[in-house]
C-alpha cells in the first residue's frame, strides 16, 4: 500500500478590521469539502498573528480575505511578516473587493491569486489543487 500524500493546509484569514467574513467562511467550507486541512482565523486578525498562526499550523497556503479597501497594505504586511520568520514559501492568495488596476501590484509583492466576487468556488479550488503543495 502506498502511503498517501500529505493533505495540503491552509489558513483563511480576514486581516484588518473588516467585520464581513461570510465569504471567508464560504471559501473555507468549499476547500474542506474538497479535502483540504483548513484553519479559519477568525476576524480582525493582525498580519502578526496571521503570520505566527501560519508557522503555528504548518500551513501551506494562506487565503486572506479582505473586503476593507486596504487590500495592498494587509498584502504586504502579511507577506513582510512571513518573510520576517522564513515562511516566504507558503502560498499567498486571497479575494474580496480588488480592483482590476490593483491586482498586478499585488501579484508584484508575491500575491498569487486575487479572485473576485463571483468567482465559482470551483475555481478557486481547482487552482489551489494546481498551484499549492505540501510543504516538507
Amino acid at each position: 500500500m502506498q502511503p498517501s500524500a500529505p493533505k495540503i493546509r491552509i489558513l483563511i484569514a480576514k486581516p484588518g478590521l473588516d467585520g464581513h467574513d461570510r465569504g471567508a467562511k464560504v471559501v473555507a467550507r468549499a476547500l474542506r469539502d474538497a479535502g483540504f486541512e483548513v484553519v479559519y482565523t477568525g476576524l480582525h486578525q493582525t498580519p502578526e498573528r496571521i503570520a505566527e498562526a501560519a508557522l503555528e499550523e504548518h500551513v501551506d497556503a494562506i487565503g486572506l480575505s479582505i473586503l476593507s479597501g486596504a487590500h495592498e497594505t494587509l498584502f504586504a504586511d502579511v507577506i513582510a511578516e512571513l518573510e520576517r520568520r522564513g515562511l516566504d514559501d507558503i502560498v499567498v492568495f486571497g479575494g474580496g473587493i480588488v480592483p482590476d488596476d490593483d491586482i498586478p501590484r499585488l501579484m508584484a509583492l508575491g500575491v498569487r491569486r486575487i479572485f473576485q466576487p463571483g468567482t465559482p468556488l470551483d475555481d478557486i479550488v481547482t487552482w489551489v489543487r494546481e498551484n499549492v503543495r505540501a510543504r516538507v
